[in-house]
């Protein structure tokens, strides 16, 4: 019995296939090194934007302020600093992986590496999970960094003179408020404080009212009190004067500029909160009777936050990932990009503010701007680079 031998020149047809080669190491770092020295750049230049326009800005607010030197007006803005530049961090990785997509086309190296049968995935992928890392980071450590000094930044322009004129404070600690009066200031403080149908109520509560020598010039102490209006109404209240006893009032009115929009207003900006005290925050905020949604809503923007850096990347990949293009139509490119990324920027800011509302849920309005740049990126990259 005989057997059928392959011919010298016969190869199985399964290994006949061709295969893409694998993106090796060496290219891999090459490309994430122009990645993040635009990163760096973009940064750079962005921060030094936003500072010289804060700088000035502050200069402005401070301009009657005898004891706001430049160096304190520069050190306010380098506090701020951080806060504000996490809302540009989507933009400046568009525009770094752009910068860095451009640079690789200009030498050509772009062509050579397409040349050698390399996909658009291949390179990509680094960068995508460079990106996701960075915003990982990101949420884990730069955001609560950036709070804890932009919570120095307000200490700071309280100090000076150029913050809210209603410190308001509502923790597990209870309700602290300070008002500025015509000739001194007044300190109001509850234990506890809460919302119910559209009403706070506050108890063991503490009115002192200082004078313009820092003295005190009558204080009153209350187990009740509710906010109506622009007045704290105190129920059973002991008023005290120096030199005088204790006098009884069943309620006694006492004017304020706090009311329950403002309240909501104060904290409606939970962006100078640490990630990781937002859950308590919120947890506590809800027990009180108040709405949290703000707070739920950029908590999981957030988290959210790297996939949409990463979804950035692939943005940039549609525009300057093309080793056939001709250098007179980077501007276009470019021009594209950029208008690419506001509409995101603005779909972000209606999901964002639909969220807020409760008119969309709130992780699907944080995670709709992420998901649909990312989706989109990547229709448009398998239609340039099979279709």
């Amino acid at each position: 019995m005989k057997t059928k031998r392959h011919g010298r020149g016969h190869r199985d047809p399964a290994s006949s296939q061709p295969g893409r080669p694998g993106l090796h190491p060496t290219l891999i770092r090459y490309v994430s090194r122009h990645f993040l020295v635009a990163l760096l750049g973009t940064l750079l230049v962005t921060a030094g934007l936003i500072l010289l326009f804060d700088v000035i800005e502050l200069l402005r607010q401070t301009a009657k302020v005898e004891e706001a030197t430049l160096g304190m007006v520069v050190s306010m803005g380098l506090l701020r600093l951080p806060l504000v530049l996490q809302t540009g961090l989507p933009f400046a990785f568009l525009a770094a992986a752009m910068i860095a997509f451009w640079r690789l086309a200009r030498s050509s190296e772009l062509v050579v590496i397409r040349a050698a049968g390399v996909s658009v995935w291949q390179v990509l992928v680094p960068l995508v999970v460079l990106s996701m890392v960075l915003g990982a980071i990101n949420v884990a450590a730069g955001n609560p960094i950036a709070a804890a000094l932009f919570t120095q930044f307000e200490r700071k322009a309280h100090e000076i003179g150029i913050g809210g004129d209603n410190p308001f404070s509502l923790s597990q600690g209870g309700m602290w408020l300070r008002e500025s009066t015509d000739d001194g200031f007044t300190i109001v403080h509850a234990r506890d404080a809460r919302q119910e149908n559209r009403v706070l109520f506050l108890s063991d509560v503490m009115v002192l009212e200082m004078g313009p020598d820092d003295l005190p010039t009558w204080r009153a102490d209350a187990e009740q009190a509710r906010l109506a209006g622009n007045r704290f109404l105190l129920t059973g209240a002991m008023v005290s004067v120096p030199g005088r006893p204790p006098e009884r009032y069943e309620m006694l009115s006492v004017e304020t500029n706090l009311s329950l929009p403002k309240i909501q207003e104060r904290f409606a900006a939970p962006e100078s909160m640490s990630f990781w005290d937002l859950p308590d925050f919120i947890a506590f905020f809800e027990s009180a009777g108040f709405s949290a949604e703000a707070h739920r809503m950029h908590w999981h923007a957030m988290i959210s936050s790297p996939a949409l850096l990463c979804a950035m990347v692939l943005l940039a990949a549609v525009f300057g990932f093309n080793a056939r293009q001709r250098q007179g139509a980077w501007l276009i490119r470019v021009t594209g990009c950029a208008l690419t990324g506001f509409v995101i920027y603005f779909f972000s800011q209606v999901t964002y503010t639909l969220g807020q509302s409760q008119t969309l849920p709130v992780a699907l309005a944080a995670w709709a701007p992420a998901l649909v740049s990312a989706l989109l990126g990547a229709a448009l990259l398998f239609h340039l680079e099979d279709g």
